[in-house]
């Protein structure tokens, strides 16, 4: 009797069970909820990000290039990039499609390289790696990096991220942390098809066409982008969202002011790359030396008004690029020596904002330092700054090429963090309020406004950070952010871009790139002093803890049935 009442006992317990599960798969079919229990919960996507894949119209297809033999480090990026995917793919559905792909499977040298070359040519960029076989190590082109293709258009991303002087895992660490963004960052650019406009303001000496080439290609991929001469025209900034002002040489008048202002004060955002000195490189090169002098833009009243102030001098910095020096001859060809030229400051960003976290070093030329003011309702950020060893020099400025053949005296690089980059949000103030007559202030025209809303704007001391070399000779150009010595690649252009993005970004898609993911690293030394510990914990415990639950089992098995 008592067995039979068991037994229903349990049925009864079954079908509940079995009713439970088909309940919680049917509210399940119903209710979409993801539960990311990691700390810093890097698999919760952005509202943003939800939007955007939430919205597509087609399919977004992902080509991977990371499948393979790799290194420990390797392997994460990849099981972290197909995770990150999967998780686009709980909220894009079907839209969202990739597959992983070895470019080294084929054993066709020429079938390899041919496939190379399409990935170089597409935008990808390889990586040399030297892999441990059976044979001893051996050399492996890789390209950490994938193509997105929507509809008609693709756009490369690359995958793996580099940063000067940081270490591989550091390097992992950051593009694994920024693979939202990035992601998410190429969707756009491939779905986006109302593009806001921006103007490159012309009229006062700014940079040419040629020398902007790049970065007007790169701003292409998400807005219209023309180059504007405002020629004191009232209307002729009406359409576009933000503008440009990449290295003035002479003044600006005030009508042209005015427009620049009124822009300003009715949500129009300005990009400010402004050389207060007056200094190029190339008279140093044709005479050693050459004099930095004040540049004299009529802008100081205006920037003052906003919340800053560019000072007249030239950032020395020992933390700096390097340029060719002639150092002697052989024969009839001169030898060349790199040297760092502490005119040419790097800022290496240490802030966690949107648009300088994780970003690589940013070169500048001749830049000015920054003092920002205490306006009542305009926040600053320092975005950029020189490094702790800096030096300042005031207008007029004696240059030589000289200095680089002598050792630096430390104790007069003691002008720290100098701001070179300066963020400003909030309400700003007319520089023309209380100066305008009464028929401005009534004419429908116009549409005076002495305040603006909340608006923002960002100001470099230097208009070279956003320009591109072009080789002499020819119009090749040689891509912003690239030195044409050393080849190595500056931050210059991602820097531009997230500026810009920052500026324009309704969706909130660029707070993604303030994200915070722990790097959790093997101590190296405790692991080398506690190798035999941690050998016998991982490999004698767990058979003496098997044991040991046999001996409780087996204990509590004769106590049951000794009853």
């Amino acid at each position: 009797m008592k067995t039979r009442s068991n037994k229903k006992q349990s049925a009864i317990q079954l079908s509940i069970a079995l009713i439970s599960i088909l309940l919680l798969n049917v509210i399940g079919s119903f209710l979409f909820i993801r539960f990311d229990l990691t700390s810093e919960k890097r698999y919760t996507l952005s509202d943003a990000t939800k939007k955007l894949l939430t919205e597509l119209e087609d399919v977004v297809y992902i080509k991977i290039y990371l499948e393979g033999e790799f290194p420990a480090g390797f392997k994460r990026l990849r099981n972290e990039t197909k995770e990150m995917i999967d998780e686009f793919r709980a909220y894009g559905g079907d839209n969202i499609q990739y597959e992983f792909i070895n470019p080294n499977e084929s054993s066709d040298e020429a079938q390899k390289k041919e496939l190379y070359k399409q990935l170089y040519d597409h935008g990808l960029k390889p990586t040399d790696l030297q892999v441990k076989g059976n044979d001893g190590q051996s050399q492996q082109i890789i390209f950490p990096g994938a193509l997105l293709s929507y509809r008609s258009r693709e756009v490369p991303l690359q995958l793996l991220k580099s940063i000067i002087g940081a270490q591989p895992e550091e390097m992992l660490n950051n593009s694994i942390q920024g693979l939202e963004y990035e992601i998410s960052n190429s969707i756009r650019k491939l779905t986006n098809n109302n593009k806001p406009k921006i103007a490159f303001i012309d009229g006062h000496g700014e940079l040419d066409t040629l020398q902007t080439y790049d970065i007007m290609k790169s701003l292409q991929e998400y807005y219209l982008v023309e180059r504007v001469t405002l020629n004191e025209q009232l209307n002729s900034l009406l359409l576009f969202k933000a503008a440009v002002i990449a290295k003035p040489d002479s003044a600006f008048s005030e009508k042209d002011k005015f427009i620049i202002d009124q822009f300003i004060m009715k949500g129009g955002k300005i990009l400010w790359l402004i050389d207060p000195m007056f200094a190029t490189l190339d008279s140093l090169k044709s005479d050693g030396s050459t004099i930095g002098i004040s540049n004299s833009l009529n802008l100081d009243d205006q920037l003052f008004k906003y919340g800053v102030r560019l000072n007249s001098n030239l950032i020395m910095d020992i933390q700096a690029a390097p340029i060719p020096i002639v150092t002697g001859q052989t024969g009839n060809q001169p030898q060349q020596q790199l040297f760092p030229w502490y005119y040419y400051p790097l800022a290496f960003p240490t802030s966690s904002h949107p648009i300088v976290n994780n970003l690589n070093a940013v070169r500048f030329e001749f830049a000015s330092s920054i003092d920002t003011l205490s306006n009542k309702g305009v926040k600053k950020t320092i975005l950029l700054e020189s490094s702790k060893y800096t030096k300042l020099k005031n207008s007029p400025v004696n240059i030589s090429l000289g200095i680089v053949r002598f050792k630096p005296k430390m104790e007069q690089f003691n002008k720290a963090n100098q701001a070179m980059a300066v963020l400003l949000e909030g309400t700003f103030q007319s520089v023309f309020k209380n100066r305008v007559t009464p028929q401005v202030l009534k004419d429908s025209a116009i549409q005076f406004k002495a305040e603006s809303g909340p608006n923002k704007m960002i100001i470099v001391g230097d208009g070279d950070i956003i320009k591109n070399e072009v080789k002499k000779g020819s119009n090749y150009i040689i891509p912003l952010g690239i030195d044409k010595y050393t080849r190595e690649e500056y931050g210059n252009k991602n820097f531009i871009l997230n500026c810009m993005n920052y500026l324009l970004d309704d969706s909130g898609l660029i707070s993604v790139r303030s994200r915070v993911l722990k790097l959790r690293l093997l101590d190296q030394e405790a692991i080398e002093k506690n190798t035999l510990q941690w050998k016998i914990l991982n490999t004698v415990f767990p058979i003496l803890f098997i044991i040991l639950l046999g001996f409780i089992q087996n204990a509590m098995r004769k106590r049951k049935y000794a009853r």
